[in-house]
Order: structure tokens, then sequence, then C-alpha cells
């Protein structure tokens, strides 16, 4: 009996390596075979994400540059006269970099800021226009009395006379001095209300040619 029972256990020891011999392989193989396909599946889900992390990068610049390009103002265009009363424009002067200044010889704050801008005038005239537009309305202020102001205090800035409102009327001027630093383009690049100080106006024209 105890013999029987050894011979049992033998042939069912035998059965089990062999279907362990056979199954193995199997096993083996699909086991390579899964880990082959989730190996792959990885691959392409990657390679799908680098691709929508590639469109969304794109998108982003392509709406950051349409935020830009929207962000541009250009300088509205206006007519004043020169001091020989030649009537000139804006646009003319495109090309420089331009600071324009809105002024009136009653104004104390622009009798503060006018020595810095004459300086700077000077200093800059080769790359910069200056375009110091006095607001002459012919009763308060008058051509005359701006010629005699700026004899008087030996200023030599460019002077321009808006005698019909156009151009504080296309800005919306509303108080003086007020500065806009427009670039060679002849979009604005920044604006001022109030006197400038001349640590200020330096840095904005600084700007403008860098």
């Amino acid at each position: 009996m105890k013999n029987k029972s050894l011979i049992i256990a033998a042939i069912a020891l035998v059965l089990v390596v062999g279907v362990a011999a056979i199954a193995y392989p199997k096993l083996t193989r699909s086991y390579e075979e899964s880990a082959k396909e989730e190996t792959e599946i990885k691959e392409i889900e990657e390679a799908e994400t680098e691709v929508t992390e590639a469109e969304v990068s794109d998108t982003e610049e392509a709406d950051t540059d349409e935020t830009e390009a929207e962000e541009v103002t250009y300088a509205p265009d206006f007519t004043v006269l020169d001091a020989e009363g030649n009537e000139v424009n804006l646009s003319d002067y495109v090309g420089k970099p331009i600071v324009l200044n809105f002024w009136a010889t009653w104004c104390g704050p622009c009798q503060s800021e006018l020595p810095a801008f004459n300086a700077k005038a000077e200093e800059y005239s080769d790359q910069v226009n200056f375009l110091l537009v006095n607001l002459t309305d012919g009763y308060r202020e008058t051509v005359d009395g701006v010629k005699a102001f700026m004899e008087k205090n030996e200023y030599t800035f460019p002077v321009f006379y808006e005698t019909t409102q156009e151009a504080s009327m296309v800005y919306g001027i509303y108080s003086i001095p007020t500065t806009y630093f427009i670039d060679e383009t002849g979009a604005i690049v920044s604006a001022y209300s109030g006197a400038l100080s001349e640590e200020v106006l330096t840095q904005e024209i600084e700007k403008l040619l860098n």
C-alpha cells in the first residue's frame, strides 16, 4: 500500500513537471508579447502627447503674436503750423522716433519741464524728432506771444502751432502737458500726462533708440 502511494505521488509529480514544462514557454511568450504591446502602446501615447503639447505650444505662440499685434496703436496723424507758418503733418516725421508734447506758455507744469525738453532736443536732434505742439488758441495763446516766450527763455526746440485744435481733439487732450513717445514706425510706445523730469524723459528717449 505504501509503495502504491509512492508510485501515485511520483506519477503526479511527473505530470506537474510535464505540464509546467509545456506551459512555461507559452506563459513566457504571452508575458513577453503583453509587455511588448504595453511598451508599444506607451510609446504611441507619449508620441501623441508630444504632438498635442507641440500643437498647444504653437497655438499659444500664435495667440501671443496676435495679442501683441492687436496691442500696437499707431499715432493719429494731424496738421499743424511750423515756425514759418507752413502746414506740416505728424506723418512727415515718421521714420525716426518722435517725442510729441502738447503745451502752452501759461501752463506752470509745462514751463517746469521745458528746460529738460530743450536740452534733450539739442542732445538728440540727429536721432529723434521733437514736436512740441503749442495750443495756440489766438486769445490766451498767440503765435507772437509764443515766439516772444521762446526768445526770452532762449529755447531752441522746434515749436509747432496748433491753431485749429485738430491735434488736441484727435489725441483727446484734456490737460497739459501731455507727452507721447512714438517709435520710428509711428507706433505709440508710451504716454504721460503731467510734467516729466529730465531723468524720465531721457529714459523714454533711450527706449525709443534701443
